[in-house]
């Protein structure tokens, strides 16, 4: 595998993780080569020396998967050495990750109880996959991450492990290690020399960032009466602060996908890049969520989605002229399902393949332009065309129109049949019946 090194995002101490059942350290077992997924954050880089001195002092290779992430790469690869690793794969993922993740997610209108967008979850199967791929062709006997036990990507990441390479053994530090806390990794990190940059026991936010989204957690966060503090927001400004002046843009969509801006067709990454800069000057994409984790408890994370909140909105305006009533209808419910199954890191599977055989075909005509307004933080819809639109003015004009009014009466009668029906019938019975069956059925008697 090439080693690929490239420049862009921060990823926080999560970025780069995932797992299975991990054992305690086993001296019977050997493993002399463990392919660590690796963010550069302070989680992964502890995990290194860690499992030098538990498992027999393996060969640890780190695998860094660029999805979007404003990083040193340079500095990152001294980092990992520095920490006992014997080399670092850097892979630039991140046309993959929006063309094959991203816009299917997108099709599939994917909004996690909601509100949230997926950012972080969509990017773990990737991330895990091309640690997996790694593994393969190191010859490795493990896989590690640095997830914690109380969060969701250890599920996303273990869930991709068992899906393309169950016979890996899988080592999820955080599960069975004495340390409980950031400031106990830190103090950790500091006894063994380990290089952590700027982090620190006051710098104690988490931060996961990708071309889609960044996600911030932690510090006074986890009080759910605390304001967020604006210096946290990296992606987006302050709605109050962002231009006095709307700003208009235009998105085209072909078969349900992004391909272009203000008439311009455009890559996925390079449309996603532009449109996270207007969204975000303009202060969109904020989202402040309480979600319910894979494991059950309630964790709070504040969101900087630009590009992604813009994208849902103009493509279910343009679905909204496109898409029939019964396959909007159906769309709208297997999203809620499909947004279940990204949040649970279940992507390599026959389910989510299957759904999205359903969400290519009810896309087929979803081919268009919206209209977007963008102020303040607020998206305002403001047209919407395609060639497969759905909506005739003729018809829905309130004017003078091919529609002959007249044609509904027969309509509604058909229609309202089963209901008026069901009225005589239930009147008829009462009015025969009288008193006497209403008191029955009160005291739980039914007379036939």
């Amino acid at each position: 595998m090439q080693q690929v090194k490239w420049i862009p995002g921060e990823t926080g101490d999560q970025a780069a993780s995932g797992a299975t059942s991990s054992d305690q350290p086993s001296k019977s077992k050997e493993i002399k080569k463990i392919v660590l997924a690796y963010s550069g954050g302070l989680d992964t880089s502890i995990i290194i020396p860690w499992l030098k001195e538990n498992y027999g002092n393996p060969e640890i290779v780190g695998v860094c998967v660029n999805v979007g992430q404003d990083e040193d790469w340079g500095a990152m690869e001294k980092k990992a050495h520095a920490s006992g690793a014997s080399k670092l794969y850097i892979i630039d993922a991140r046309e993959e990750f929006a063309k094959d993740y991203l816009w299917p997610m997108l099709r599939a209108g994917a909004i996690y109880e909601g509100k949230y967008l997926l950012g972080t979850s969509i990017a773990r199967p990737l991330q895990a996959k091309k640690q997996v791929e790694i593994a393969l062709e190191e010859k490795a006997d493990a896989v590690a991450h640095g997830c914690t036990g109380k969060g969701n990507d250890q599920v996303r990441f273990e869930l991709t492990y068992k899906a393309l390479a169950p016979h890996l053994h899988i080592i999820a530090p955080w599960r069975i290690w004495d340390i409980r806390s950031r400031e106990q990794a830190i103090d950790y990190a500091q006894k063994h020399h380990i290089p952590i940059g700027n982090i620190s026991k006051k710098n104690i936010y988490s931060r996961d960032w990708n071309i889609w989204h960044m996600s911030h957690e932690g510090g006074i966060l986890e009080n759910t009466w605390n304001r967020p503090e604006e210096d946290m927001f990296l992606l987006t400004v302050d709605p109050r602060k962002a231009p006095d002046q709307e700003t208009e843009i235009t998105v085209e969509f072909e078969k349900g996908f992004p391909v272009g801006m203000n008439g311009k067709p455009m890559k996925p990454l390079d449309l996603l890049e532009k449109l996270n800069k207007i969204a975000g000057e303009n202060g969109v994409g904020r989202t402040d969520v309480v979600e319910t984790r894979v494991v059950g408890m309630k964790s709070r994370g504040v969101y900087e989605t630009p590009a992604g909140t813009v994208l849902y909105r103009a493509l279910r305006e343009l679905e909204m002229i496109t898409m029939d009533f019964d396959t909007l209808g159906m769309k709208n419910q297997m999203a809620l399902k499909y947004a279940d199954i990204i949040y649970s890191g279940k992507w390599f599977t026959l389910f989510r393949d299957s759904m999205d055989g359903y969400m290519e075909q009810a896309a087929k005509y979803c081919t268009g332009s919206v209209r977007l307004s963008l102020y303040k933080g607020n998206i305002q819809v403001v047209g919407r065309k395609s060639p497969f639109s759905l909506y005739i003015e003729d018809l829905a004009s309130f004017g003078e129109s091919a529609y002959d009014h007249r044609d509904a009466t027969g309509f509604i009668n058909l229609y309202g049949l089963s209901t008026g029906v069901q009225a005589l019938v239930h009147q008829k019975r009462k009015n025969i019946e009288g008193p006497a069956l209403e008191m029955a059925e009160m005291a739980g008697f039914s007379k036939k």
